[in-house]
């Protein structure tokens, strides 16, 4: 039976969660900072309170199955799923190492419970809705919750699958973006904009909720509420700070694709930004145990 977690011991695991990223991050030397610390919030409150799973059964046939399609934020999921107990944390150390079963984009060939192999942006919410057809055509229970980024709206792939979709009613399908507002090159709204996002949902078919994804408890009541539509899907869309935690990450696009020890004009040195970020972290850690006492 799955351990029953209070806000506060979430708020904790989630702060956790952070501190292992920048780990990871420094010792591979690669990989994206801003959007894994800005979904630490969400991704803990999937595996240590909404998501139907088991860790010891990780091909278990009637868990939900969560699409991770923005691959690139994998440090968080690898990290929540260590946390979880899928795999000794000892393993977030070999992150992007030659033949480490952690690579920079999450390979299902290497890890149980990986639904997809993910890499190039847009193909998630195609992915997803496959995951879903089949569920419906199984008369199976299980849910799907498919993650993707802002940026990959883009990307016309993403909208036709939307509209499969709404034509095939797919109320077992709930996917979640994580509207952060950044990508690589610059802000989204500068490059491509994506507004009025909420009602491009709602126009082809989709039920849509707003969500704070820094606030606990307000994530878990949308994800449930999520699950209780029995109409057609649903698009959350997640409100995010990149870089959460980290001060001189936070909301910066330089962020997205670099991990600590990045050489960046305005930015903290880089032999001092990994201590940095730990520091602040740690220093949140002590306020939420505080408040446990």
């Amino acid at each position: 039976m799955q351990k029953q977690y209070s806000l506060k011991e979430l708020e904790k695991k989630a702060n956790e969660i952070r501190q292992d990223i920048i780990k990871m991050l420094v010792v591979a030397g690669s990989g994206h900072s801003a959007g894994p610390l800005g979904m630490a919030d969400i991704f803990t409150a999937l595996y240590f309170k909404v998501l139907r799973h088991d860790p010891k059964r990780p091909n278990w046939k009637e868990r939900d199955r969560l699409i991770l399609s923005n691959g690139h934020i994998c440090p968080v999921r690898y990290t929540a799923m260590a946390h979880a107990g899928y795999f000794s944390k000892n393993w977030l150390s070999t992150f992007r190492t030659i033949g480490s079963k952690l690579e920079g984009h999450p390979s299902f060939k290497k890890i149980s419970a990986l639904e997809t192999t993910s890499g190039p942006l847009g193909e998630g919410l195609s992915e997803a809705c496959g995951f879903a057809l089949a569920a419906k055509i199984d008369k199976a229970t299980y849910h799907i919750w498919c993650l993707l980024s802002d940026g990959e709206h883009q990307e016309g792939m993403t909208w036709e699958a939307a509209m499969l979709a709404s034509k095939y009613r797919l109320n077992n399908l709930t996917c979640i973006i994580d509207r952060n507002n950044i990508q690589i090159d610059g802000y989204t709204e500068d490059i491509m904009p994506l507004e009025p996002l909420r009602e491009k949902y709602e126009a082809f078919g989709w039920h849509v909720i707003d969500m704070n994804g820094h606030d606990i408890q307000e994530i878990i009541s949308t994800l449930e509420e999520a699950k209780a539509v029995a109409e057609k899907p649903v698009c959350i869309i997640a409100h995010t700070i990149p870089g959460k935690g980290v001060s001189f990450m936070e909301k910066d696009y330089k962020w997205h694709g670099v991990p600590p020890g990045t050489d960046i004009p305005g930015e903290p040195p880089k032999a001092e930004q990994a201590k940095i970020a730990l520091r602040e972290l740690r220093t949140l850690q002590g306020k939420i145990e505080s408040e446990l006492d």
